[in-house]
């Protein structure tokens, strides 16, 4: 059984999609964009854009009862591999060893124009 997960502390879904799932005693977490609940799009500043992308992945994992610690799995989308550094720099202040196993790359284009995308799978 899959259970639809959904708040208001973070960006609504731009498609066919759910904010995030739970299943299996297994939360994922969809791609979040540096949006913020308003609709902003964060684009000026890569920090400020995966600071903000981060904490739409915490409210969506909050609204299944887990947290950034619960999370063993993460795949970082990049508009710009050189913002690799700054961005491990952000996502430092968000997790904590032993850190979720974890991919990320560059991508042609991402939803909206946005510089990062983040996608999570984390265990309750």
């Amino acid at each position: 059984m899959k259970n639809k997960l959904v708040t208001d502390q973070a960006p609504a879904a731009v498609g066919p999609y759910s904010q995030g799932i739970t299943a299996g005693g297994f939360v994922f977490v969809s791609g979040q964009l540096p949006l913020t609940a308003s609709g902003e799009l964060i684009t000026s500043d890569i920090k400020a854009a995966a600071r903000q992308a981060l904490s739409n992945v915490r409210a969506v994992l909050k609204t299944a009862g887990a947290g950034m610690d619960d999370v063993v799995k993460a795949t970082v989308y990049l508009a710009d591999i050189a913002d690799f550094t700054a961005v491990n720099e952000v996502y430092a202040e968000f997790f904590t060893a032993p850190y979720p196993a974890r991919a990320a790359f560059a991508v042609k284009d991402l939803p909206t124009g946005a510089p990062i995308e983040i996608e999570v799978i984390a265990v309750r």
